[in-house]
């Protein structure tokens, strides 16, 4: 038998396959794998922080077990609005929660019923599903403060974290 001819071209599959895999210039292959690798460590690192979610008190918004990113970027043209699921640092930028704000700066945030009034008027939780029946006493927020809260308020109000949190405290917008 006959040793196989080095120089001869590959066979059509396997030049096809090689060509769909790394294509036809291997070295500018390479290239834009190194700049989408960067760029991947850049957006994940510094931009979209991830965040478990652990716990209830996000439902039904968020599940236990999850995955959101927090958009490190979301405020910086626009202040945090009303509605918004944020991250909230605690510990560094690796240990946050996730809450909903429902109280803007300089506004009265009161639970009655298991509803949100805001400066006396009620507020439309469309996100809001579960049965609840809070009732808890006004609480101002500073000039820089926002009153977060989670989804869940099925919960006992012990067993719940929410409450006013500083301005520099929110990292972001979660997203996905």
């Amino acid at each position: 038998m006959a040793a196989p001819d080095p120089t001869a071209s590959p066979p059509r599959l396997a030049r096809w396959l090689r060509v769909a895999v790394i294509g036809r210039n291997p070295k500018v292959t390479l290239g834009r794998a190194l700049v989408l690798a960067a760029v991947c460590i850049v957006v994940f690192k510094f931009i979209l922080l991830p965040a478990r979610v652990e716990g209830i008190s996000m439902l039904p918004t968020y599940q236990d077990h999850t995955m959101a990113f927090v958009n490190r970027l979301a405020y910086l043209w626009h202040p945090p609005r009303r509605g918004d699921v944020v991250g909230i640092r605690l510990a560094g930028m690796h240990v946050m929660y996730l809450k909903r704000i429902v109280g803007l700066p300089e506004e009265t945030v009161a639970f009655r019923n298991g509803h949100v009034f805001i400066n006396g008027k009620l507020l439309d939780e469309p996100y809001e599903k579960l049965p609840c029946d809070w009732t808890l006493p006004p609480v101002k927020d500073g000039p820089d403060q926002f009153f977060v809260v989670g989804d869940n308020r099925s919960m006992p109000p012990g067993e719940h974290v929410f409450g006013r949190v500083e301005r520099d405290r929110i990292v972001g917008k979660a997203v996905l």
